[in-house]
Parts: structure tokens; sequence; C-alpha cells
């Protein structure tokens, strides 16, 4: 009788630490008045998992505000979320499907509004030295693309305020 061969071993991953410098991660989220939230229970989980828990308390801010302005603009179902640590700093993506306008005016207008429901995120970002922003997207499917460098000792010192 031939020896049974396991297919499809569930070994413990040590190939790939959890350090910050692996962070890199996407979640598709829908457009859902809960999702903001579900955001940032799953950013916590992750940074604290690769141990950054010292920027936690800014990133979540950061992320909840980003998620909640992606679904109120998105037309569409869903909005994507992606974050990557690189160079002593996390580096937080959110696309909606909301095109960019074409008219000046209409896009100045757009561009007002997102602005006005990100205050807060500015304020956030003001206080640890980071940088933030939206424009058009090309990936993935068109739409804008919002975005927010947090450095880490600004996120660090931001956390021991709070």
């Amino acid at each position: 009788m031939p020896e049974a061969v396991s297919i499809c071993p569930h070994p413990v991953d040590t190939r790939t630490p959890r350090v910050p410098e692996n962070l890199a991660y996407s979640l598709t989220l829908p457009a859902a008045l809960a999702s903001p939230a579900v955001a940032r229970s799953a950013a916590r989980t992750i940074l604290e998992a690769h141990g950054l828990y010292d920027v936690t308390t800014a990133a979540i801010q950061v992320i909840g505000e980003l998620a909640a302005c992606a679904c109120l603009f998105t037309p569409s179902d869903s909005v994507y979320l992606s974050l990557r640590y690189r160079d002593d700093a996390l580096r937080i993506s959110l696309y909606d499907g909301h095109p960019r306008h074409t008219h000046r005016r209409l896009a100045a207008a757009c561009d007002g509004r997102r602005r006005s429901l990100l205050l807060l995120l500015a304020c956030v970002m003001h206080a640890c030295d980071g940088e933030w922003g939206f424009g058009a997207s090309q990936e993935p499917g068109d739409g804008t693309r919002l975005w927010a460098v947090l450095p880490r000792e600004g996120a660090r010192a931001y956390g021991q305020v709070a």
C-alpha cells in the first residue's frame, strides 16, 4: 500500500516575518455606511500584526475619514483600500468610482465638497507632518484616488498626545 502524502500541508509561514517593511494589504469594501468602521477595524489588526502600535491611533483616524469620503462619493457598489509601509511611512490609498469632472466649475465644486468632508483628515495630517490629496485614478477602473502618507514619527507623536 502506498504511503499517504499530504497534498496541501498547512505549515506555519516563517518565510515572511510580520514587520512594518512587509506591510502590503489591499481590501475591497462595499460602499456602505458600515465600511469605514470595517476599514478601521481591519487596519488596526493589520498594523498591530506588523508591530505598528505607535501609528495605529493616527492611522485609523485617517483611514476612517478617507473611507467615509470614498463611500459617499462613489457611484459604484464598492471602494478599494490599499495599505503599504515604505520609507518609515504608512501609505494609505482609497479608490472610489467617482470620475473626475471635465467641466472646470463642476470639478472645482466637487473638489471643494471633498475638501470640506476631509477637514478632520487635514488636521490630523498637519499634526503628523504628513501629506494627503486626491485626484484622477486610472486604477482600479477610473474614478478618484484619495491618498495619505503618514510618517511614523509624526503618527507616534500624534498617538502620544491623543
